[in-house]
């Protein structure tokens, strides 16, 4: 660490008590920030998930309320790659552990990251097997396209059509990987939305969640459908009429 580098926080920690939980949600931040800039979206998800626990850890790096997931502020693209790699390996521990303290699994645990969190979160579910069964990724800048993805997890990416931080093209490039090594992944864009947890993802997020039957179950059911390729241009929720239709991508 850093000298500028102040001591890690605890994790936030929403545990249900009144039984066990039925699922594990880990929610990362961005870089410079902490988990209030995920409240809103946690509130979804603890909404529409109300046994689930939900964790949400603090970067390792940086200093006061502005943590980091990788201890560099400035990496070149060479330096950004071995750190992100170094930041999943370490939140998979985090994960095996918080997983055995709430007496859960993978096919239980949804990791969930936005910007760096996301570029760390799909490192982490993309070098461990069986670690989580869902990722969601919002607007993220990722380290590398995959070389790999465990066939156990089903990937939801969401972003901001008009994010220039971490452009759409980007998110893109890495669905088109993901279903070149047969992954199962979505992709979700907002039109007119920048480089921020939206209401519109937040929205797309939780009806992935409720509504999509992982590829896995569909290949054990009765082989696997046509079509795994969707894209959907979220409106904004003022504009949202009627819920979205449910899908199985």
């Amino acid at each position: 660490m850093s000298d500028s580098d102040t001591q890690r926080p605890d994790p936030l920690s929403i545990i249900p008590t009144d039984a066990p939980p039925a699922q594990l949600f880990v929610v990362l931040h961005g870089e410079s920030a902490n988990p209030a800039q995920v409240l809103q979206l946690v509130a979804a998800l603890r909404q529409a998930f109300p046994s689930s626990a939900i964790i949400q850890p603090y970067g390792p790096f940086g200093a006061a309320e502005k943590r980091r997931w990788i201890v560099n502020s400035t990496p070149t693209a060479h330096q950004y790659v071995e750190l992100i790699a170094q930041a999943g390996a370490a939140l998979a521990q985090e994960i095996t552990r918080w997983q055995q303290q709430h007496g859960v699994n993978g096919e239980q645990t949804a990791v969930v990251g936005f910007s760096e969190g996301a570029a760390v979160a799909l490192e982490a579910v993309s070098t461990v097997p069986r670690l989580a069964g869902r990722a969601l990724l919002f607007s993220t800048r990722f380290a590398s396209l995959p070389e790999g993805i465990p066939h156990t997890v089903t990937l939801h990416l969401l972003h901001g059509g008009a994010d220039t931080i971490a452009p759409a093209s980007q998110a893109h490039q890495v669905h088109a990987r993901l279903a070149e090594l047969e992954g199962d992944v979505t992709l979700d864009i907002a039109s007119n939305v920048g480089h921020e947890l939206h209401a519109a993802l937040i929205h797309q997020a939780v009806v992935r969640l409720q509504t999509c039957i992982p590829l896995r179950s569909w290949e054990d059911a009765q082989g696997a459908p046509d079509l795994r390729i969707d894209e959907y241009s979220a409106n904004a929720p003022e504009d949202v009429g009627e819920p979205p239709p449910k899908t199985l991508h």
